[in-house]
């Protein structure tokens, strides 16, 4: 995830999106896990930076590449944190 926030200056503003539309799509799959686990505030929380990211993905990409880095490390925080305390990612979230 950090090499992306290296490199992200060199990239196109499409790539750029295509990064952010990514990474907001982590960030739903975060947290769609952790409301399954009943951690409601992580979800709100990576749910809410998730949006954020998505409605101002088009700004982000074009206006400044530090901004963009800078919203790319703490997303990528966010994610860190999940995995930290739950390394083994759930594999289905059928209830039978």
């Amino acid at each position: 995830m950090e090499e992306m926030t290296h490199m992200i200056k060199d990239l196109s503003i499409e790539e750029r999106e295509e990064i952010f539309a990514d990474i907001a799509r982590t960030l739903e799959d975060t947290a769609r896990e952790a409301l399954f686990e009943g951690n409601m505030q992580f979800a709100e929380i990576s749910n809410n930076m998730a949006e954020a990211i998505r409605v101002n993905a088009d700004e982000l990409a074009r206006d400044d590449p530090e901004n963009a880095e800078r919203v790319l490390l703490q997303a990528a925080a966010m994610i860190s944190q999940f995995e930290a305390v739950h390394p083994y990612r759930m594999v289905s979230m059928a209830v039978h």
